[in-house]
């Protein structure tokens, strides 16, 4: 019986294989990338707000802890949103007749919450509490990046499970001297992984990675 196909059948199949297999590996490889880009995690984008507010000109220009803001961080789950009345603090002397906060003076007035848009939102199946990584010596900045330089608010890292594991896995890396934790200025020194060790230890800071850490 003669043969149906001619030899080179064989080659091409074997190529086609092969190279279905690194296209797919590829594309695999292309949809991870994709997956960690600031296009799907939104990180480095600065989002819109009803009203532009800057850290950069609040917490660099006129020297405003974290906490004057977002009272709750040190004793709850959340940072919160500070009411309109925390701005009028300020706002009632300084900038008082100024067209650009005419919101916040609506808001005072009418006594109805300005809408801000959330920059850090995580899924809802997601368990984070600020007051346990405050306490354990984790910085406003190395979550939140360098509000200081932030005209407008942006989301400096991915959120996505990968970077929290990084740190739960790593926390020497990045744990500071609780007396540190609020400072926008404060530099890693050179000795960091023999600093985050011992912090590490007077702290008692567990490498909490099993699921239901997070995941409740």
């Amino acid at each position: 019986m003669s043969q149906i196909f001619h030899r080179s059948a064989n080659t091409i199949a074997r190529v086609s294989i092969f190279g279905a297999v690194f296209f797919i590996a590829a594309l695999l490889g292309l949809f991870d990338e994709v997956n960690r880009s600031p296009w799907v995690t939104q990180a480095r984008t600065a989002r819109e707000q009803p009203i532009q507010f800057s850290h950069e000109r609040h917490v660099a220009g006129n020297g405003i802890d974290c906490r004057y803001c977002h009272t709750s961080v040190e004793e709850s789950s959340f940072a919160g949103i500070p009411p309109t009345k925390t701005c009028m603090n300020c706002h009632s002397q300084i900038f008082a007749n100024s067209p650009f906060l005419e919101p916040v003076r609506e808001s005072f007035r009418s006594g109805r919450s300005i809408e801000w848009t959330r920059v850090h939102d995580l899924p809802d199946f997601v368990y984070f509490n600020h007051s346990i990584h405050v306490h354990k010596g984790i910085g406003c900045t190395t979550c939140h990046g360098q509000v200081d330089r932030m005209p407008l608010m942006w989301q400096e890292n991915s959120l996505q499970m990968e970077w929290c594991l990084d740190c739960h896995r790593n926390p020497e890396r990045y744990v500071r001297p609780r007396a540190a934790v609020f400072r926008v200025d404060y530099a890693a020194p050179a000795n960091q992984l023999e600093l985050g060790r011992t912090l590490v230890a007077e702290y008692q800071i567990q490498k909490l990675t099993s699921c239901s850490t997070c995941h409740r």
